[in-house]
Parts: C-alpha cells; sequence; structure tokens
C-alpha cells in the first residue's frame, strides 16, 4: 500500500474539478469508510453511504468551480462535514414527509399542467445533453441511473475495481452536469 502524502486543500478542490483520477482515489481511500461509518450509524446503508459522497464531491467541485472555494480547515474534515449536512438533510426530508394517503392537496390543473410542461422540459433537456456525452458515459450513467449496484457495473464494463466505476461516474455526471448547467435553458427550468 502506497503512503498517502499530505496535500493541501486547493490541490484536492483542483483535482475534483480537474477531474483527477489518481488524487480522486486517495480521497476516495482516506475519507469514505469515514462517511460510510457515520451513515450506517444514522439510518443509512451503503448504497445511501456511496450517494451521498458522491454528491459531496460533485457539491464541492462545482462550487470551487463556480465560486473559488477556500477551505479554512482540513479538506477531509470539510468533506466530511459536507458529508454529514448531506445526509441530515436527506434524513429530514424522509421525516417531513407526509405519508397519510387521506390527504389530498388541492392544485389547480392550470398550475399542475404547468408543472408537468416543466417537468417534461427538464427531462427533454437531460436527454438531449446525455446524448452529447462519451458513448461510455452513457453506458455507466446508464447504469447508475437505474440503480446497478458499482459491482455488477464492474462485471458488465472494461474497468476493474468499484472505486474506478465511481470515479468514472463522478467524472460523467460532471461532464453531464456542465453540459446542462451551460444550456440557456436551465435557468427557465430550475426550481424555485
Amino acid at each position: 500500500m502506497y503512503q498517502i502524502e499530505k496535500m493541501d486543500s486547493s490541490l484536492y478542490l483542483n483535482a475534483l474539478v480537474e477531474g483527477n483520477s489518481r488524487i480522486i482515489s486517495k480521497i476516495y481511500s482516506t475519507n469514505f469508510s469515514q462517511v460510510k461509518r457515520f451513515i450506517l450509524q444514522n439510518k443509512g446503508g451503503v448504497v445511501d453511504a456511496e450517494d451521498v459522497f458522491q454528491k459531496a464531491l460533485l457539491q464541492i467541485a462545482v462550487r470551487h468551480k463556480k465560486e473559488g472555494i477556500a477551505i479554512k480547515s482540513s479538506f477531509d474534515a470539510y468533506l466530511f462535514t459536507v458529508c454529514k449536512n448531506l445526509w441530515r438533510r436527506e434524513l429530514n426530508s424522509k421525516k417531513n414527509r407526509v405519508t397519510n394517503q387521506e390527504v389530498i392537496e388541492l392544485v389547480s390543473e392550470a398550475k399542475e399542467n404547468a408543472n408537468a410542461l416543466v417537468e417534461q422540459k427538464r427531462h427533454e433537456l437531460f436527454l438531449e445533453k446525455l446524448n452529447m456525452v462519451s458513448d461510455n458515459c452513457k453506458k455507466i450513467l446508464s447504469l447508475f441511473f437505474a440503480k446497478v449496484p458499482y459491482a455488477e457495473i464492474v462485471e458488465s464494463t472494461e474497468y476493474n475495481s468499484e472505486t474506478v466505476v465511481r470515479q468514472r461516474v463522478f467524472k460523467c455526471k460532471k461532464k453531464l452536469t456542465d453540459l446542462i448547467r451551460g444550456d440557456k435553458r436551465y435557468l427557465s427550468l430550475q426550481e424555485l
């Protein structure tokens, strides 16, 4: 096993934005087990931990690219805090969902149709941009969005480990996100 050298936060941030596989792999090997342990201890599973970790890395990369964030603490501590906040937000949203089937929300037909139209336009934009990424990314993302476990994705692709697949999913999601956000229609289709 190789020794992970100490790097400053800006190097990690730039590696996320640039998609540097070597450094992203180090981020995974250094931090994922702690995030997984936290989520398993707080009503979550391994898949939840993987999703939260991916979202956190993507969120940090996008924020750094957009705002050029500077981390005052260590990168590891910052990443763990982002993961904890994402998981707590997820738990809170699950807790606040109404499960009473007798509650009927009164929504005007016009508002419902407008929401359906916006949702359709979002879906069309998503599919259009998905078709712009490489064939490899399309395959990986299709499997990921279908919630195929990482182990099965490894078996059906040329990749040799789940870590490599996670990195590829991260890069492909980032590319897709950049394409969507770069489209002039994106702002008009955001949720208010």
